[in-house]
């Protein structure tokens, strides 16, 4: 299942309240970036005529925002079976998805403000270089310590390149074709959309000369280079002309507060919700606080600041970015639980699962082309109201379908929720930029919408660990509820197989204790000693109490899902209520 990231304008070129600098002389053809003399048609003095080979650059551009995208999306897919290899428990899970979103979601802002003062081209290059050899990183970890770590160095330099494609976009294209080189990015990002999880499945199944999961990774090499070579050779150097400055002890203040927040949130549950982890939330909430003390004080100083604080006094723009937050929390948790209960709790492989959840994609590319035709400027904000109340339909129709057949669910059952919830995503996410920058003024907007874009990403981020956390913890919770529920029938099988009454209770008194240990340990190359004694059964009893653990597993695995999907739909349900603060109509300005 795939978010998509909307089209938005370079953060850090908007922040720094400069225009991006002419195309580099020194590095293009004369033909293509020298000014004309005289005066244009109109009498009026022309200007430089557009860069040549704009359009090959804007494939370089495209091929590096699909390569973040895969990257950003692969590992709902291969998740699984990552853990499986590297071991580890289930928070390994999260930290390799939070990893990634938090580091881009952190640094997105400051990644564009670089562009502005050490050239856009050469920020591009060394983000991609970067990301490629991170890439390269993800594919050799040994532990899912490394693979983390990794997974936050993709993430922050994929935040220092995308930034640069975007401002370079600007500078290429003359007004009158700004729109369709933006409007490139519709079909790209829809393609790796719905293909990315696709190739992700087939990669990890085909475990192509042994690779398995690593091969999701090493498939960004040939991308990366292509990206590389074609920057290099493409792309035009541009800086703004005065140097902006930088908030150093800002973004100091909110990476370490954002971190003391999710550590916690993550790794608190597996280790029994201990007080350090109240601690660490404490101080990072109290952190997140000093880090608007010191934005405030830096605005009456005329000092840098991260954020354009006069943005947030906008209280439709305020409430844009609420809704953003809350609802990229919910659904960006659903997609990665869903491809583990696919997984893990339902036994489908990599590849069943992702073209389970393909139509999700397919219909949110459906439902974001209906309201660029339709529905955005006829209806406005209620067509994002619109676009909820779909969206959690479908979710509905879910969590009724997995709730109703845990036992034996088919991909086909379960394309209709997927499908209605996808294209309600489509229609939500193809209008949520639009109006919350509707009352944005036309300067304003490229801050307005950078940091719209991170707090969608912090919405990544905060949505896996929250939702995760819950999901996990019900495993564990409710275990031994799933074995009583199936016990009856288990009895019988076990009675079948030769199993005593006195050897039937001891066997299901394990099995719970199997059960509930398997959800919440944290190494699992590591078989529980309950588990190992339903091993030790006699054959036709150690079948029959096998039977009995896959249809509890699957039984607590679908309770789960069902319990958190509920959840998203109050998330949902509260991102409707937040939306009636929006503007009622979306920014017509092109490039938006």
């Amino acid at each position: 299942m795939v978010v998509q990231r909307p089209v938005v304008e370079d953060p850090g070129d908007a922040m720094s309240s400069v225009e991006a600098d002419e195309p580099d002389r020194a590095t293009a053809p004369p033909s293509a970036l020298l000014p004309e003399d005289g005066p244009g048609p109109d009498g009026t003095a022309a200007g430089p005529p557009p860069y040549a080979r704009r359009w090959a650059a804007l494939g370089v551009i495209l091929g590096a925002e699909i390569m973040d995208l895969l990257d950003g999306t692969v590992m709902n897919v291969a998740a699984p079976a990552v853990r499986a290899d590297l071991g580890g428990s289930l928070s390994v899970i999260q930290w390799i998805t939070v990893g990634y979103t938090l580091a881009f979601a952190v640094l997105l802002v400051v990644g564009g403000r670089l562009g502005d003062i050490y050239g856009r081209k050469r920020m591009f290059v060394v983000g991609a270089v970067g990301f490629t050899a991170a890439s390269v990183l993800c594919s050799v970890a040994a532990g899912p310590e490394m693979l983390t770590a990794a997974r936050f160095l993709q993430g922050g330099l994929g935040a220092l390149m995308i930034p640069q494609g975007l401002g370079l976009i600007k500078q290429m294209f003359p007004p009158k074709e700004t729109a369709a080189a933006f409007g490139a990015f519709g079909p790209a990002i829809g393609l790796g959309a719905v293909l990315g999880p696709i190739v992700a499945g087939f990669l990890v199944d085909a475990d192509l000369f042994g690779t398995g999961w690593r091969s999701v990774f090493l498939i960004n090499l040939p991308i990366g280079v292509a990206v590389i070579v074609g920057a290099v050779l493409l792309l035009p150097e541009g800086k703004a002309p005065v140097r902006p400055k930088f908030d150093v002890v800002g973004m100091a203040l909110v990476t370490s507060g954002l971190t003391l927040l999710i550590f916690p949130l993550v790794q608190g549950r597996e280790r029994g919700w201990p007080a350090w982890a109240f601690v660490l939330m404490l101080a990072g909430a109290a952190v997140l606080v000093g880090f608007v003390a010191h934005e405030l004080r830096q605005e009456r100083r005329g000092g840098a600041t991260l954020i354009e604080l006069s943005l947030l006094r906008r209280s439709r723009y305020a409430a844009g970015l609420a809704v953003a937050l809350v609802f990229f929390t919910g659904v960006s948790g659903m997609s990665l639980l869903l491809a583990l209960h696919l997984q893990i709790g339902l036994g489908f492989s990599p590849t069943r699962a992702a073209l389970t959840m393909t139509p999700w994609s397919v219909f949110l590319v459906v439902g974001a082309i209906l309201t660029g035709a339709v529905l955005g400027s006829k209806f406005g904000r209620k067509a994002l109201h619109g676009g909820l109340v779909v969206l959690a339909l479908g979710v509905l129709i879910m969590l009724l379908t997995i709730g109703d057949q845990a036992g034996g669910l088919t991909s086909w059952e379960l394309v209709p929720g997927i499908a209605v919830a996808g294209l309600g995503m489509g229609i939500m996410i193809g209008l949520l930029f639009d109006i919350a920058l509707a009352d944005v003024d036309k300067q304003e907007a490229g801050t307005a919408s950078g940091v719209l874009t991170a707090v969608q990403q912090l919405g990544f981020t905060v949505g896996v660990a929250v939702l995760g956390t819950l999901f996990f913890g019900l495993l564990g919770s409710q275990a031994t509820a799933s074995v009583d529920d199936g016990a009856s029938r288990a009895r019988t099988e076990l009675a079948a197989a030769g199993a005593s009454t006195t050897e039937q209770d001891r066997l299901l008194a394990d099995l719970r204790v199997c059960l509930r240990e398997s959800a919440s340990q944290q190494d699992s190359e590591r078989t529980p000693d309950s588990c190992r004694s339903l091993q030790q059964a006699r054959p036709a009893v150690a079948e029959a109490t096998a039977r009995a653990w896959r249809t509890a597993h699957t039984e607590n695995f679908s309770t789960a899902m069902v319990r958190t999907l509920w959840v998203v739909i109050a998330l949902l349900a509260v991102s409707f209520a937040l939306a009636f603060r929006l503007p009622p109509k979306p920014r017509e300005e092109e490039g938006f």
